[in-house]
């Protein structure tokens, strides 16, 4: 009897044992526009429980494969919240979630350029757009970063950011180069200040929001704050212990997809656009009507469908080339012309000889003029000796 109490004893601290020690590993991370915490919707990000590191359940690919996934250009701004509710350990992965971003984006003066924006109760730009173009740059900067202990001025940072970090003087892009401008938010509290106006005018103004939420922030908030479709702009961590998992998501959402790579039924050529791809057909074939397969054109004007002739494009056959206007000759390019020699030298011998019709010209004139001034000078010194008499 005694034993029999005593494995149940045991048995009972090993079930209690274990619970406890599964409990931190199934902290649930919530995935885009999960607006409360428990509230989950299936097809979401994260089940509670559920995904890498979470110890059962099948794991969620947040993540695009990395052969077929590569980073658009953006201007991107990291805002986060250094306040006091921040403790330094979590500020430290915050710096650990900023480097491992940094790693997942292509990173250069023609690609993504980065910058951060700090904030509590007072606003730092901590490095500009223009600042730093390589990875190790950026993260030795993101080491650098000291919390700023009071406040939650949310509003005021965005405001900040749009005025003076998202600028071409900051290194901001000129709108004509249509690259995406990103502002990324992260805070665990709740704003102090107005963000509904200030974000919507920044939203306005072509940047897009993304709002992270950690521990107590204000959701309400977050949702006021982020792009449309909040499903794919607001994300929620109960913790900054699991807020690098998220980095995956954002590599996902901030790359352009290499949809041809993933498959596609053109039977040429496929065009990615955007996320998704277009078929086209090689010169002398038009597209059939199913936007998929191609059939062959009799009289096709290919200089109409584009050609990268810079004089005059030619149709032959199904395919075209170029000539170059008279007084030019086509360069090995095929494609650009350039003034023949023959062309040039007539240009210098018709300026040869202009200049000596002028210089003949011009002595005719002066020896006309020096006869003019010797008959005066003739006549000027008889009328004084009419005068005389």
């Amino acid at each position: 009897m005694a034993r029999a109490l005593l494995a149940l004893y045991c048995c009972c601290v090993a079930l209690l044992t274990g619970a406890r020690g599964t409990r931190d590993a199934r902290r649930p991370v919530y995935g885009p526009g999960h607006g409360h915490r428990p509230g989950y919707r299936p097809g979401h990000g994260h089940r509670p429980g559920y995904g890498p590191g979470y110890g059962h359940g099948p794991a969620t690919n947040w993540g695009a494969p990395a052969e077929v996934c590569k980073s658009r250009p953006l201007d991107l701004i990291f805002i986060i919240d250094s306040s006091r509710s921040v403790r330094p350990a979590e500020f430290e992965k915050v710096k650990v979630f900023l480097s491992d971003m940094v790693d997942s984006l292509e990173i250069g003066q023609d690609v993504t350029r980065v910058g951060l924006v700090n904030y509590a109760s007072t606003v730092n730009i901590e490095f500009r757009l223009s600042a730093y173009h390589n990875k190790a740059q950026l993260k030795q900067a993101f080491s650098r970063i000291d919390p700023l202990s009071t406040g939650t001025m949310t509003g005021l940072a965005i405001k900040t950011a749009m005025e003076q970090a998202f600028t071409e003087g900051s290194g901001a892009r000129p709108q004509s180069k249509n690259i995406g401008k990103v502002a990324i938010i992260v805070t665990d509290g709740r704003p102090q200040d107005k963000v509904e106006d200030v974000s919507a005018a920044a939203r306005a103004s072509g940047i897009e929001i993304y709002a992270v939420g950690v521990d107590r922030a204000d959701m309400k908030s977050l949702r006021l704050m982020a792009s449309q479709p909040l499903d794919d702009h607001v994300f929620y961590v109960e913790t900054y212990g699991v807020i690098e998992k998220l980095t995956s998501k954002f590599r996902e959402t901030l790359c352009g997809l290499d949809a041809c790579a993933l498959g596609h039924d053109c039977e040429h050529i496929c065009v990615n656009s955007n996320a998704s791809y277009y078929c086209k057909c090689r010169v002398g074939y038009v597209l059939n009507p199913d936007k998929k397969t191609c059939s062959q054109s009799n009289g096709l004007d290919a200089c109409a469908l584009g050609h990268d002739c810079e004089h005059i494009c030619v149709n032959s056959n199904a395919s075209y080339y170029c000539k170059c206007r008279v007084g030019y000759v086509l360069n090995p390019d095929k494609k650009t012309c350039s003034q023949s020699n023959e062309e040039a030298r007539s240009d210098v011998s018709e300026d040869a000889c202009m200049c000596e019709a002028q210089i003949a010209f011009q002595k005719k004139v002066h020896h006309n003029i020096k006869e003019i001034t010797s008959k005066l000078d003739d006549l000027t010194r008889r009328v004084q000796q009419f005068r005389l008499r």
